[in-house]
């Protein structure tokens, strides 16, 4: 029979716990705490120790909750968010404009607007070390995964302070070689596409494609926008893109105007406890300003 636990729980591997818990796998929780996969598996396996009872089946699939990690998990609810709750009202405090700072965005958006105006804030304040970290949706604020994000969508969450920047058109385009090769006055019918695979949700251009576009003229569907620029750029066929990635492709060719009802608003965001970092706020009006000019 396994003796119980002689002294108190460590609080700092109750994070590691909970990170495999609701991530599902040592990478995810490793990557949310910024350590490696070693410092993750170390930490559970102490835990576990500590306890005296196996916390996760790791299976194929992730790391599942056993009988003990559920009933662990299920005392441990709620702390978790009080924790970081605390650690945002004390880090939102900071004056500072010297630190680290965690900006997140999509790819799309990292690409055509946000590194040159990085470029300029850290210009302008070279006592912050940015962090950036590519992802979508607004998870990553409300987690204190990062300080500041832009993100393009229809609207922002209400438990953010946000403000809408401006919106990004999508646009026709070919690479210059793919025109060279079929023409520019091949009927819109007649052209091989690209297209975005169903995994990326975008109702109005899914929309659009599916009028346009018959099926047998698709030759690739890809599950990323940057994806899907780099294979017109390859000169695989034509695309409906975003209007940045398309501008930040020298071999790419806007073809016509933007099309009208396919635009996605811009927003930067910040968590409400954040408003008082001195650092937090600096990139948040930078960013306002520089993407609403």
């Amino acid at each position: 029979m396994t003796s119980p636990p002689t002294s108190r729980l460590d609080w700092s591997a109750v994070q590691f716990f909970v990170a495999v818990a609701e991530t599902g796998s040592i990478a995810g929780a490793a990557r949310r705490l910024r350590v490696n996969h070693s410092t993750v598996l170390r930490r559970v396996a102490q835990l576990e120790d500590h306890l005296g009872c196996r916390l996760f089946d790791r299976l194929p699939g992730g790391y599942v909750l056993t009988a003990s990690g559920n009933s662990l998990a299920q005392h441990l609810a709620g702390v978790s968010d009080q924790v970081e709750s605390v650690h945002r009202q004390l880090t939102g405090l900071d004056p500072s404009l010297e630190g680290t700072l965690r900006v997140t965005s999509s790819d799309v958006v990292v690409e055509g607007l946000l590194m040159p105006l990085l470029a300029e804030f850290r210009r302008r304040h070279p006592g912050v070390t940015l962090q950036l970290v590519t992802s979508y949706g607004f998870a990553a604020l409300t987690r204190r995964e990062a300080d500041v994000a832009v993100r393009g969508a229809d609207r922002a969450p209400h438990d953010l302070v946000a403000q809408r920047v401006g919106h990004i058109e999508t646009v026709l385009c070919a690479s210059k070689r793919y025109l060279a090769r079929v023409g520019t006055d091949t009927p819109l019918a007649e052209h091989r596409w690209i297209t975005l695979d169903e995994s990326i949700a975008f109702p109005m251009l899914d929309a659009w494609i599916r009028k346009h576009v018959s099926r047998e003229r698709i030759v690739l569907r890809v599950d990323s926008l940057v994806g899907a620029a780099d294979a017109v750029a390859a000169g695989l066929g034509i695309g409906m893109l975003p209007r940045p990635l398309v501008a930040a492709r020298r071999d790419l060719v806007q073809l016509g105007q933007p099309e009208p009802g396919l635009e996605k608003p811009i927003w930067v965001l910040v968590h409400p406890q954040m408003q008082r970092n001195a650092r937090a706020q600096a990139l948040f009006r930078f960013l306002c300003e520089s993407l609403s000019t």
